[in-house]
């Protein structure tokens, strides 16, 4: 076990281990108890258990160590709430329960500056939506429909630019730019990037010069997009946690909106003063808007309270936390308990390289599994063939090309507006439960939008393909439209998080760059009946792995999770399969059954190998210590 001092040499250990002895309690048996709540199997509360002479005894040291003796009393007391004391009677924890929405004004800053960051995202993919009806008649692109193989991919080479970016380069930067700059100010400089690439896709003159200046882009979309929602995660208290992270993609699907809008009121712009393409150049050129707005928030914006502490700045992380919080005392409760939890998580590391870690040990490669899933599947779900070819494909049913762009407005409209709902229900209905209830809807909706173009009739096949889009985009608004970035933001422990976040939004952007480069050509071989039901098929597939693998993770604080993820995926997959029964006999045979408890399976299937080799019972203390030390490899 590494030791605690180790940060300090110029500590006076000695007087802090007669501290410790003089109260009788040594600190090695605090510090291991706490290490072993923190991961215990049945979600407890890492400081519960601890007596309140060893905690008090624990938090001077703390303070010590980290020079904070000035704030000793609100630490004690914060301490205690952390403990879930409940003789501790303070208005805004109160507050916290019962009115979980009033936070401070601090908070609500970072809200809003993450929802512009999103907002940058959601125009790019419309904007260039609209910008592909323009662009390629004047650097010499056949139609879609009927033109050379080169073209239709050579627009998907231009369109797909950002995202080849994220994923062979951009995602990768990631941790070294949160690493050196902290997480408000990668946000700054990835914001100012994609306003400067934005305004140079206005000024390019041919594909391959257009493809750079969207290639550049993708330097400021990949950071950006792996380190916002941590920022938002870092920031925000457990029971709005997931509401306020979602709001990059609310915000995103704002974007969406806003660009598919400034597509449709730029496209009758005429060309001025010897500029051919006016109107598809200020297209591209808006998207930059948010982004400059961002540039000038960030400076103010507090940086997290996690990252501080991870760089042992504890002082500035309560400073921060003050701004964040309405009172002191809850400020110095989330200090301590943010410590002692990642002291756990601490525990974890073994000294090799930190991305082998990622998926050699168990809790981190079920984390990533989980987040590979769900990024992979608002992808494969088939969404960004609406975000990024809804103009082309209402116009290849039947639409002209304004016409296109109005009904592609009403899809950006429905995505944003059916995005909301998920501010209430990702925290109350889950994750995982959202996923699970829209996944099927969505195949069935892609099924009509394809079979659709089977239609004779113009108007028939017109009303069959939009209601298709417009339902889809209804049940993915409010399920893989935000749950992906908010899992993986808070899946990963703090050591690997800026790694796994860029793992999992490098896989998102691939498996983007992958649709969006293959699209033009795949409708083209397959016809459009035949792309949509592939993607429709994918949604089931994915219905069944993310029934599997996917954990559900709301209302827990993030250091947490690390027991959520600890149970092996054998076990969730086994209560995948469960559930199936389980709702089967419920929903269609109208019995009764027993619910079904990922927890009780876990400890159930740890005693029963307990018995096997000894022929002996084990009690849920001793599971839930040997679960720690086998999942971590203590």
């Amino acid at each position: 076990m590494s030791n605690p001092y180790e940060s300090n040499p110029h500590l006076d250990v000695m007087q802090h281990e007669r501290t410790y002895s003089e109260r009788g309690c040594p600190p090695e048996v605090g510090r291991r108890t706490r290490h072993i709540g923190g991961v215990a199997l049945n979600l407890e509360n890492p400081l519960r258990g601890i007596s309140l002479e060893h905690l008090t005894t624990d938090v001077e040291v703390f303070a010590q160590e980290r020079g904070l003796m000035h704030i000793l009393d609100d630490l004690k007391k914060g301490a205690l709430l952390a403990q879930d004391h409940q003789d501790v009677d303070i208005k805004y924890l109160e507050d916290e329960v019962n009115h979980k929405w009033s936070q401070t004004g601090t908070l609500y800053y970072v809200v809003i500056m993450s929802s512009l960051a999103a907002a940058i995202q959601g125009m790019d993919e419309t904007v260039i939506n609209g910008a592909q009806l323009l662009y390629p008649k004047q650097f010499g692109f056949g139609p879609l429909s009927s033109g050379p193989s080169r073209d239709r991919w050579l627009l998907g080479v231009v369109n797909s630019a950002p995202y080849l970016c994220c994923a062979i380069f951009s995602c990768w930067l990631t941790h070294p730019m949160n690493q050196w700059l902290g997480r408000k100010m990668t946000i700054f400089v990835c914001c100012l990037i994609s306003f400067v690439t934005c305004i140079w896709s206005a000024f390019t003159g041919s594909w391959w010069h257009l493809f750079m200046a969207r290639f550049f882009l993708g330097v400021g979309v990949g950071p950006k997009s792996a380190t916002v929602p941590v920022y938002a995660a870092e920031c925000s208290p457990a029971p709005i946690r997931g509401a306020l992270v979602m709001m990059w993609q609310m915000w995103a699907a704002f974007g969406i909106f806003l660009g598919t809008l400034v597509g449709l009121a730029f496209y009758y712009v005429p060309n001025s003063g010897g500029i051919i393409g006016l109107n598809w150049r200020l297209m591209l050129a808006a998207a930059g808007i948010p982004g400059l707005i961002v540039c000038l928030q960030a400076p103010f914006a507090p940086e997290s309270p996690r990252w501080l502490i991870s760089k042992g700045r504890y002082e500035d992380a309560f400073n921060e936390l003050c701004r964040l919080r309405f009172a002191r005392v809850q400020a110095a409760r989330d200090l301590y308990y943010i410590h002692v939890l990642l002291e756990a998580e601490n525990e974890m590391k073994k000294g090799r390289n930190r991305v082998v870690e990622m998926f050699t040990i168990p809790r981190n490669r079920n984390a990533a599994l989980a987040s590979g899933i769900v990024m992979f599947a608002q992808q494969f779900c088939g969404v960004n063939v609406i975000a990024y070819y809804s103009s082309n494909i209402f116009s290849q049913s039947g639409f002209s090309d304004s016409t296109a762009l109005a009904a592609s407005l009403g899809f950006g409209a429905l995505n944003w507006l059916f995005a909301l709902p998920a501010v209430f229900t990702i925290d109350t209905f889950g994750r995982r439960n959202l996923l699970l209830t829209t996944f099927p809807c969505m195949a069935i909706c892609l099924m009509v939008t394809g079979s659709a173009f089977w239609i004779p009739s113009k108007n028939g096949r017109l009303a069959g393909v939009t209601i298709g889009m417009y339902l889809f985009t209804v049940f993915y608004s409010p399920g893989e439209g935000p749950v992906p970035f908010v899992y993986s933001a808070e899946a990963f422990p703090l050591y690997i998080r800026d790694i796994g976040m860029s793992f999992a939004t490098a896989m998102t952007w691939f498996w983007n760059f992958t649709l969006s480069i293959t699209w033009p050509s795949m409708s083209n071989a397959f016809t459009p009946q035949g792309a949509f039901g592939w993607y429709a098929a994918w949604c089931m597939i994915l219905w069944v792995l993310i029934l599997l693998y996917v954990r559900e993770t709301k209302g827990k604080t993030l250091e947490e999770l690390d027991q959520v993820f600890a149970i092996p995926a054998k076990i969730h997959a086994a209560y995948g399969v469960r559930q199936i029964t389980y709702g089967i006999k419920k929903y269609l045979l109208f019995q009764n059954p027993p619910r079904v408890d990922l927890y009780e399976m876990a400890a159930e299937n740890k005693n029963d190998a307990k018995r096997e080799d000894t022929g002996n019972p084990v009690t849920v203390v001793a599971l839930h210590c040997e679960w720690s030390a086998l999942t971590y490899g203590h």
